[in-house]
């Protein structure tokens, strides 16, 4: 098979992950070495895979071979889809290619589980070496880990990747056992624990290394070892949603247990695709863009608004987040009685928990109260959504007054029908289109 052949077939068997990030890596160029590669800057030319997520990275599985008959995934060993397999030196030039002509920052490389655990994670760890030791890169590589592998390799794979991650695929034990029940959800678990230690100890050992006096200890010695470099993107891990029952609050929980726990850096959410020949226990149907939209936001909440996970989902909705208005939003309306919020006196805490207002427009807002009291006009300055955000503040020359009353909030936040279209009416105009990276 053609190079190009598998590049196709990998590459769009690879479009199911979502993690396409490449922040988070510790700064890192080319000045000094004998190869290429950056983690600094940026000004790629961004691709978009055909339902529209923007590729910044060489997202491509080394083959979608798989001895594993999940449910859900496409590269069931029962699927009969057309099968690929790349050879190291092959993603290795790959990667090198698409990186020197500014298509990419770096490498996302995932893959089915061909032989044993042990076998895929050595491939995978292996190009990563090629690339670090034997061409010097040092743009931005991304490895899944194969939760299975040993330790010995997850630790190998640490030293020469950016980030890693684990999928832990479905947000509940029951939904494991019952849609990919040869995985192992304890051993994802204790995977994600041995990887967090290791991360927690050589950003401990960067640390000390930093504040450390420069003393030298042997007579003529200027330079300490460097600090062990393990994975300073930290790891991440992916949950399909729409696969199994588990309704938002659930899959929300399990985002806030795994960040808690093992300090990730990200959870992905992947709404669930249909796939060829599905098995009756699969939904015929795909669940909403948007869903998978809201607990994105609701996962930021979580994360930089100091929101708790049980406060987001509202009871009275069945478990789900609305698909009608932001989490924050949908919240604020709930709670009438913490607003208005008093934006000349109010803690930072409860800035962060009006509709409308960012971390950055808050910082901001609090850095001008400190000369002045904040007037409504003020509010534009900021470039805030005014309609959002002036129901639920109050100024020195504003109050919302009954717009308070939730009746009247969500009238006032109702988002209105779509007209439809005339009989003879002239189409839409389609939507543009982004050269794909690969056609």
């Amino acid at each position: 098979m053609i190079l190009d052949a598998k590049l196709a077939i990998l590459a769009d068997a690879a479009k199911y992950d979502a993690s396409c990030a490449s922040s988070g890596a510790a700064p890192r160029n080319s000045v000094g070495g004998r190869g290429i590669g950056s983690t600094e800057g940026s000004g790629i030319c961004h691709s978009y895979a055909p339902d529209g997520r923007c590729i910044s990275l060489l997202k491509i599985l080394l083959t979608n071979f798989c001895l594993y008959d999940c449910l859900y995934c496409v590269n069931r060993v029962s699927s009969n889809v057309q099968r690929a397999r790349f050879t190291v030196q092959e993603v290795v030039n790959l990667t090198l290619d698409f990186y020197r002509r500014n298509c990419i920052e770096g490498l996302f490389l995932s893959s089915g589980i061909i032989q044993s655990p042990d076998y895929t994670m050595e491939l995978v760890v292996e190009v990563a070496r090629v690339l670090r030791e034997e061409h010097d890169f040092r743009g931005y590589i991304h490895l899944k880990t194969i939760p299975d592998a040993s330790p010995e390799l997850m630790q190998r794979a640490g030293c020469y990747a950016d980030r890693l991650s684990i999928n832990v695929e479905l947000p509940t034990p029951q939904g494991l056992a019952a849609l990919a029940p040869e995985k192992d959800g304890a051993a994802i678990r204790r995977s994600m624990a041995r990887m967090a230690g290791h991360i927690a100890d050589a950003r401990q050992s960067r640390r000390e290394q930093q504040g450390a006096a420069q003393v030298v200890s042997l007579p003529g010695s200027t330079r300490r070892a460097a600090a062990p470099h393990f994975a300073p993107g930290g790891q991440s891990t992916q949950m399909i949603v729409g696969a199994d029952a588990a309704d938002d609050r659930t899959i929300l929980a399990t985002s806030a247990q795994l960040y808690g726990g093992f300090r990730l850096r990200r959870v992905y959410y992947s709404a669930f695709s249909p796939i060829p020949d599905a098995s009756r226990a699969l939904p015929l149907a795909a669940p909403p863009m948007v869903r998978e939209h809201r607990l994105y936001q609701a996962d930021w909440l979580m994360r930089f608004y100091g929101f708790a996970h049980e406060e987001i989902v509202p009871a009275r909705q069945g478990g789900m987040l609305s698909l009608d208005m932001d989490p924050k939003l949908a919240w604020a309306i709930a709670h009438p009685e913490r607003f208005p919020v008093n934006l000349n006196t109010a803690p930072r805490e409860m800035l962060l928990r009006v509709p409308g207002l960012g971390v950055g427009s808050v910082d901001r807002l609090l850095a001008s109260r400190r000369v002045r009291r904040v007037r409504h006009a003020d509010l534009s300055g900021l470039r805030v959504p005014l309609k959002k955000v002036l129901p639920f503040v109050e100024t020195v020359d504003h109050r919302p007054g009954r717009l308070l009353d939730s009746g009247h909030l969500q009238a006032f936040f109702a988002t209105p029908a779509r007209p439809v279209p005339l009989a003879g009416a002239p189409a839409a105009p389609a939507p543009p289109v982004q050269a794909s990276l690969f056609g």
